[in-house]
């Protein structure tokens, strides 16, 4: 059995070698994306593993599947871009990717306990010699309501540990866990966004949930809410949300997803030039200009980015490809619509 792996990063090198080597499976590694440029690095490999920013095209797909490749298994937990009509029409597997809801659940907290703290601004100033407490007034979490749109693995593991800060907690899902019911308050989601303090976002990127904060939802907001997106950048309308902070409807934004943020997050731009402002480059523009928001908080996607995770991604990756083609099927293959 043969695997090339996609999009390698170091921290992930060794792991992968790990893995291959106690199952048998002869590796090929590399740090680029999967493309037509690629491809041909998958010649002889009866699965490929990669993270989110390859190319899933069909030209794609058709290169794969004239080479013998059957399973194509993304680390990451995301799987929207994967093109999953077609390849399932030309006998692909696909799996996901895997991890604990624990890291991703603490950097919200952390994100949130930032945001009511004023803790952008006060970083930025203590770094310019202002040692004044101008703009610094924040907020205690257990005097606000907290909204979490999304209550699957890691926003359930969010509510609980928001619950010992003693906030009100309020959520929205299209299913209700009962188990969230004995911690949190589920309503429906105007009424999560009229009355929340805080929003933070869990929920996966369906075509139901795509834009879902958008000029209509903001305007149901509260005055000064503190927005958090650790999930799918494709949740927010970006140019609604941008209207929304040039309106001061936003106390805080925080995000560490970003719409259109392909090509951009994991990558450095610090010698860019961009002379204009059309194209691939429209979102790299928009980016920077809510970056220059004192009250936006933006991370590289990097929420899920613990070492325990990065692990359990190389091996959801690699066993996804090895049981589908040992056993016929795995536990990570993307679920049923």
């Amino acid at each position: 059995m043969k695997i090339t792996a996609y999009e390698v990063r170091p921290d992930e090198r060794n792991t992968l070698e790990r893995l291959c080597t106690e199952k048998g499976i002869e590796l090929v590694m590399t740090a680029a994306n999967l493309d037509m440029t690629t491809v041909e690095l998958a010649e002889g490999a009866d699965g490929v593993t990669t993270l989110g920013q390859s190319t899933f095209s069909n030209e794609v797909y058709d290169k794969l599947k004239e080479m013998g490749v059957k399973v194509v298994a993304a680390r990451c937990v995301g799987y929207d871009r994967m093109n999953r009509e077609y390849a399932e029409a030309q006998g692909f597997k696909l799996c996901h990717g895997s991890y604990g809801p624990n890291g991703v659940a603490e950097f919200t907290i952390m994100t949130i306990l930032m945001a009511i703290r004023k803790m952008k601004r006060a970083m930025a100033n203590t770094d310019d010699k202002d040692f004044t407490l101008k703009g610094k007034q924040g907020r205690q979490l257990g005097s606000l309501t907290v909204g979490v749109y999304g209550t699957g693995r890691i926003g359930y593991h969010v509510i609980k540990l928001l619950k010992g800060f003693g906030c009100r907690i309020i959520c929205n899902d299209v299913y209700e866990n009962p188990v969230v019911k004995e911690i949190a308050e589920y309503v429906p989601f105007d009424t999560l966004l009229a009355e929340s303090d805080v929003i933070t976002l869990h929920a996966p990127l369906l075509p139901s949930t795509e834009g879902v904060i958008n000029k209509e939802t903001i305007a149901k907001m509260k005055d000064g809410v503190i927005l958090v997106n650790n999930a799918r950048g494709g949740l927010m309308n970006i140019d609604d949300v941008i209207e929304a902070l040039e309106n001061e409807k936003f106390g805080v934004l925080a995000m560490d997803a970003y719409p259109g943020e392909e090509g951009i997050i994991h990558m450095t731009h610090d010698e860019d030039i961009v002379t204009n402002f059309a194209g691939e480059k429209k979102s790299w523009l928009k980016l920077q200009y809510v970056r220059s928001f004192v009250n936006v908080i933006h991370t590289p996607h990097m929420a899920f980015f613990t070492r325990e995770a990065a692990e359990e991604m190389c091996a959801a990756g690699v066993d996804g490809i090895y049981e589908i083609l040992t056993t016929g099927s795995s536990r990570h293959e993307l679920p049923q619509d």
